[in-house]
């Protein structure tokens, strides 16, 4: 079981305390809540169990943006360059999200860079409202303004743009996959592989010992 978030949101009439659980299934999270009504005391109302949905790319996209905003002042002028594309998560260290500058020459200052890197990681996808997976950000080019450019500019520039061109690569929703293994009397080996194949599993190996067998394989979570 691990605790993900704990938020606490106050104001003068309504103080909520609200606290997300993650685990495998939702026959966890029931024995997690019982627990905590045994062990402390502690009666929770629950919603609905969601299921962490992911989205990624499917082919890259090229993008140039231009936010440009002028309000009579000091405006705001930020220009980027690049491409979206679809990456392999990094074995080693797990990311799954990346982002590369390749600018040369200056175009972008390089104080700037950063807050393009912070506004592509803080977006989400457009299609279901997820945490993206599997996608990279290259920032190949771009343009600024001596006056108007900021910090705060680029990172609005990252925003929009990242809106605009994740439209463009085909968008898809993943679904999480459990590694599944089964162990019981090989005389139920037919109705425990029809029901693993019914609730959309994918038998990946399977094992006949003397009085029981062993199926393992992969679904998504229901």
């Amino acid at each position: 079981m691990s605790h993900k978030l704990s938020l606490h949101l106050n104001c003068p009439s309504v103080h909520i305390r609200q606290t997300i659980i993650s685990d495998m299934g939702e026959l966890h999270l029931e024995i997690y809540v019982e627990w905590m009504k045994r062990e402390y005391g502690v009666t929770c109302t629950t919603g609905h169990p969601q299921v962490a949905f992911r989205e990624t790319v499917m082919e890259r996209a090229e993008f140039s943006y231009t936010h440009k905003k002028q309000t009579g002042g000091v405006g705001q002028y930020a220009r980027v360059i690049g491409h979206i594309e679809p990456m392999e998560t990094d074995t080693k260290s797990g990311k799954d999200v990346a982002f590369e500058s390749v600018v040369m020459g200056g175009n972008v200052p390089t104080n700037y860079i950063p807050a393009v890197e912070e506004g592509f990681y803080d977006e989400k996808g457009t299609l279901s409202g997820n945490r993206i997976s599997g996608v990279r950000m290259v920032l190949r080019d771009g343009t600024f303004h001596a006056v108007d450019s900021s910090e705060f500019a680029f990172r609005l520039a990252s925003i929009g743009v990242f809106r605009e061109a994740y439209l463009k690569t085909t968008p898809v929703i993943l679904e999480p996959i459990m590694t599944v293994e089964v162990v019981a009397p090989v005389e139920f080996q037919s109705a425990v592989i029809g029901r693993l194949n019914a609730r959309r599993g994918t038998i990946i190996d399977s094992e006949v010992r003397e009085d029981e067998f062993t199926a393992m394989g992969g679904g998504h979570a229901e």
